[in-house]
Formats: C-alpha cells, structure tokens, sequence
C-alpha cells in the first residue's frame, strides 16, 4: 500500500477517534452513558441503526457473497418497510412510556424477573459471539494488509474500540457512527464508479450487468422450487425472505438490545419512529449497492483474470506442503482456461484448486469469500482509494461493534447487576458501567480470536447465529404484547424448550438458518399456550 493510502487511512481513523474522544463528555449516570440523556435527534437515530446493522463484516464480505452467490442474499430485506412499521406501532410507544434502559425490563413488568433474566441471557450470548466476529472482520483486513498475526491484530482493533466506548458511551457511539455512515456512503459510489471505469473500453454499466446476468449473478428474486419441490434448506429465496426475513426483522430491530438502544434513546417517539421507518426505506437499496460491488469485480474478472485462490496467506501456506506440485498445475491449467476463454472450465479449476487447498491445509476452513473484495482492492483499486476503502471497513466495524459492547454492558447493569446488587450512586453506577464495556470488549475479543476458521462467509455466518436465537426472543415479546393469558410460569418453560428443539434443528440441517426465526417464535407461543393450559387445568378442583 502506498504511502498516500496510508496517509487517508491514519488521518480517516485518527479523526475518528479524535471525534469520539471530543463527543464523549456526557452526564455520568446510567442515562447518560447508556441513553444519551434521550437526547438524540432522528438522523443521529437513523445513522446509528444502519451503523450499528452494517458493520465491517457488510462491506468487507457482502461484495464477496454477491460475487459467488449473485445478489438473491437481498431478498431478506424486501420486508424490512414492514418490521419497521410494525416495531414503530406496536414496541416504540410500550418502551417509551415505561422509559426502560433496556426492552427486557418490560418482561419483568409484563411476566416476571427470571423470564427478563432469560431473555436478556440469550441476548448477551447471541450479541456477545456475533460482536466478536464482527471485531475479527476489520482485523482481517489489517492483518492480510501487513501481515500482522490475526491474534495481535484482534487485540488491537478491540482495543482502539474499548477506549471511546467507555469514555463516551451512547453519546461517542451515536456522534462517531453518524459521521462513520456519511463517509462510507459517499466512498460507496466512488468505488462503485471507480469498478466501472475500469471496465474494458465499450463496457459500461449495463454491458456489465448483462454478463452478470448471462452467469445468474442478478437473481433478485429467486422462488426456492426444484423438480423435487420446495428446498427448505436453500439459504435465500422470495419466501424464506419474505417470512423468515420478517420474523428476523422484528426481533432484530424490535428485541435485540444493540438496535432497540439506537431508537430508545430519541428525544420522543416520533424521532424513534423516524429514525426506524427511513431505516426501512433507506436499507435495502443501500445493501443492492453494497452486493452490486461483488457483481461489479465478478463482471471485471470476466475480462481480468482473477487470482485462482483469494487467500494469499493461506494460499503461501499451501505452497510450501507436499501438494504444492498439484496445486501449480491446476493454476496453470485455470490461466490456459482463462486465456482459452473457457469461462465455464476456468470455475471448475477454480473449484478443483480450493478442493485441494483444503487436503493441504489439514482441515482448516478453504472457504476464500471473504477475502475476494479485499484482494481485488488490493490488486486493481488505484492509489487513494485502497486507502479510503480500508477506512470504510474499519469504520464499519468499530461503529457497530461499539454499538454492541455499549447494549451488552447495558444489559448486563440493568437487567443482572442493579438485581443483585442494591441501589447505589449514579457516579457509582456510571463507573460500573464502564468496567462491564471493558469486560464485554475483552470477551468480544476473545471470540474473535476463534473466527478466522469459519466457514461461512461473515455475513452469513453473523445472521445464522442471530437466527439460533432471535426466534426464542421474539416469541416471547409476541406474547407479552398480545397473548394476555399466559404468564411467566408458562412463557419461561416454552423458551427454554423453543431454544433447545431451536439448537436440534439446525445441528440436524433440516431448514435453512432463516426459517428458524418464524420456527422459534412459533414454538414459544405453541408451547406457551400448552403449558399454560396444563398448569391452569392443574388449579382446577377434581
């Protein structure tokens, strides 16, 4: 990288911190630090959902899941208008008007304190893990970069976000993550531009689609039939995003603490709804622009020839065992195919090479579509713009992920330590509030530290494990807001039960990961409504 890109990238990040460090000072209480004194105006609220939504993990493999996979991976957001509706009709006015800190105190008025407890848990797990991947993603970025080990580089980039998050709290989180969206917008279409006019001479925007589409990359909308009939395994089609999308909407944005933060945190209601439904409108075409990049390089390597394998680092690893012989003839009869023109047997070498990767890694994952955006900025972005775009996935990353850590150590005060502990100062209560955002930054890291062999692409991996327990949560929030007749008793055995026959599916692979958030939620108000019919009939006199 040259020294003008390292010039945007240390003056992009500095300025960053620098900001987030000026916009910290805020009341030191539980309000301020985890509020903003509700104080944030509907922009500051739409900028930071889509902050907190779109993080490193969005623009670093978004484009690399379009570019194997086409752009059917935005079909879940179609519905999103919907949730947002939804969520500004029925949940902003119940958490506005009971000025909860987080939305699992509404349990407890509504069931009882074990059923918050459990609901809370299940957040801090599934938030806890997927924050930890998300700090992986940028450190992936500096670590292939200079070739840093991926373990130091975790510890560094979690530990850059630990210090705004615990000087500033909701308000550094808010203030950094609104100026973090207006850059990464911008930078967007300027890379977008720049792919553009990279293309051969002739070849423009339309020309580049029509190839994609000629190789099945513009599959918009894709239906989930075979000659055997429905595919419930199938990842993404009309109808998993149309339900499973809906399901997963509602509970993300309605349940899970890191978005519920964003909106709850408004001056009133209507700057919460504001915020949430231009996040409905403003979301989907912002992620067709983030996938229509991995379109975008895959047109481009239709005329350049891409890398074989886009894994340097694994790729040398590989080259240096006993199948480095095997792995140099089949490059070298995918090039003879590129240069053929044979488009077709340059993907099936391609295949072959990644199966060989994987003998000559020894069960490391070979999976190289995270780092198929990477590489090509690496390889083909002019000089400025490798820079600018590695500032966008680090500013991605730490919006979200400080996000995150600010919601668990919210949760964790709220809903487990004011339990337990009896009432103290604001000061007091303010200082532990920053000791859990260390905490909770150091076990993001630890799991980050676990990552760099997942299989899926980021982004995938991230929604199947909210999905694992996203359903549980919802259905319980579905039958605290509509289902009066059953109670805690009865809400907290269905849960239980839900998550487990939830974790028993998906171990036994019998629906794609988005079902289980329409399967989960189902489940809770199902058993909800059994249990609570056993346990009455169990009151009646013989």
């Amino acid at each position: 990288m040259s020294a003008i890109d390292w010039t945007i990238l240390i003056v992009v990040l500095a300025g960053l911190i620098a900001y987030g460090i000026y916009k910290s000072h805020t009341s030191k209480n539980l309000n301020g630090y985890f509020l903003n004194n509700n104080n944030t105006p509907w922009y500051l609220v739409l900028l930071g959902i889509m902050g907190t939504q779109a993080s490193a993990i969005t623009y670093l493999t978004g484009p690399g899941q379009a570019y194997t996979d086409g752009l059917r991976f935005v079909q879940y957001y179609y519905v999103l208008p919907l949730a947002m509706i939804v969520i500004s009709i029925f949940f902003v006015p119940v958490f506005n008007k009971l000025k909860v800190f987080t939305p699992y105190e509404f349990l407890e008025k509504r069931f009882d304190g074990r059923t918050r407890l459990l609901t809370s848990f299940l957040f801090l797990i599934s938030r806890g893990l997927s924050t930890g991947i998300s700090i992986y993603a940028p450190s992936l970025v500096l670590s292939s970069l200079m070739g840093w080990n991926i373990y130091l580089t975790n510890v560094v980039m979690g530990g850059v976000l630990i210090i705004y998050t615990m000087s500033g709290g909701a308000k550094a989180v808010a203030h950094t993550q609104g100026l973090q969206m207006i850059i990464i917008f911008l930078s967007l279409f300027i890379i977008g531009y720049i792919i553009i006019n990279m293309l051969p001479a002739g070849v423009g925007l339309k020309a580049a689609i029509d190839k994609a589409t000629a190789h099945g990359k513009m599959n918009i909308i894709t239906t989930g039939f075979t000659e055997n009939g429905f595919n419930w395994k199938d990842k993404y089609n009309i109808w998993s995003g149309l339900i499973g999308g809906f399901f997963l909407a509602l509970s993300y944005f309605g349940t899970d603490h890191s978005q519920v933060g964003r909106y709850i945190s408004a001056k009133n209601v209507k700057e919460s709804r504001r915020g949430l439904l231009l996040n409905g409108l403003v979301k989907i075409p912002m992620q067709y622009l983030v996938l229509m990049l991995g379109v975008l390089v895959f047109s481009f390597y239709l005329f350049n020839k891409a890398p074989v394998y886009f894994d340097e680092t694994k790729q040398l690893q590989a080259e240096n065992t006993s199948f480095a012989g095997e792995l140099k003839l089949l490059e070298a009869k995918y090039n003879a195919a590129f240069e053929n023109g044979n488009i077709d047997s340059a993907t099936a070498m391609r295949s072959q090479y990644k199966t060989v990767m994987q003998q000559a890694l020894n069960g490391q994952e070979a999976n190289d579509t995270n780092f198929i955006f990477l590489r090509f900025v690496k390889d083909n972005l002019p000089v400025g713009l490798i820079g600018l775009l590695f500032a966008i996935i680090f500013l991605s990353g730490w919006g979200s992920v400080a996000a995150a850590i600010n919601s668990l150590a919210a949760c964790t005060v709220v809903d487990f330590h004011k339990k337990m502990v009896k009432s103290s100062s604001d000061e007091n209560d303010y200082r532990m509030s920053q000791w859990y955002t260390l905490a909770w930054g150091i076990f993001c890291i630890g799991v980050a530290m676990f990552a760099n062999n997942i299989g899926n692409s980021l982004i995938e991996a991230v929604n199947i494990l909210g999905s694992l327990f996203y359903g549980v949560i919802l259905g319980i929030f579905l039958v605290a807001f509509w289902l009066k007749n059953i109670g805690g008793k009865a809400v907290f055995i269905s849960a239980i039960v839900s998550e487990i026959i939830i974790l028993l599916i998906y171990n036994a692979d019998i629906v794609s990961f988005l079902w289980l958030n329409v399967i989960g939620a189902m489940l809770v108000i199902a058993i909800g409504l059994l249990v609570q019919f056993v346990l009455a009939a169990a009151k009646k006199p013989s």
